[in-house]
Parts: structure tokens; C-alpha cells; sequence
């Protein structure tokens, strides 16, 4: 089920910083499951079920609460500090 919340009322749209997939599993060499695009700045990150988890590593160093799913079809969006789909 999908909510709102009040971390989505000010974003804005971002460009991702790569098209080529986790910009940190492509730094370190690693692999990613699904991608995950960060509505604030636009770090591209993989998802929970690959390795690293990037995307939440990058939500616990700097903040930024949502991210939407960065694969092709799908529109979702999650936020980190409700922990819901919105």
C-alpha cells in the first residue's frame, strides 16, 4: 500500500549521476541486483538484496530519505526515515 509523507513534498527533479548503474559498485568493482535513484541528489545506489547496499549506505551517511527504484518500468518510491512506499 502506498502512503505519503511529508520527506516528498519538496523534491525536486534530479539527473541520476550515472546511467551505467551503482556509480560505488562500479568505483569498487563489485555487482549490484537492482538500482535505486536518489530523489535528492541523484546518487544512483543498488538495492538491499545486492552486497554493498549502497542506496541505504547512502541514506545513513547523508540523509536524503527518499529514493525511487532507478529500473525500467518502475515508478516507486521509498522513504527511508517512515520506511514506507510512497
Amino acid at each position: 500500500m502506498s502512503t505519503t509523507c511529508e520527506h516528498v513534498a519538496g523534491l525536486t527533479p534530479v539527473e541520476p549521476s550515472t546511467t551505467e548503474g551503482c556509480e560505488d559498485c562500479l568505483r569498487e568493482g563489485t555487482s549490484w541486483v537492482h538500482l535505486r535513484l536518489c530523489l535528492s541528489c541523484g546518487h544512483v545506489g543498488c538495492c538491499d538484496s545486492s552486497p554493498q547496499r549502497h542506496a541505504t549506505k547512502h541514506f545513513q551517511a547523508v540523509g536524503h530519505p527518499v529514493m525511487r527504484s532507478f529500473e525500467p518500468g518502475e515508478d516507486w518510491r521509498w522513504c527511508f526515515v517512515d520506511e514506507a512506499v510512497v
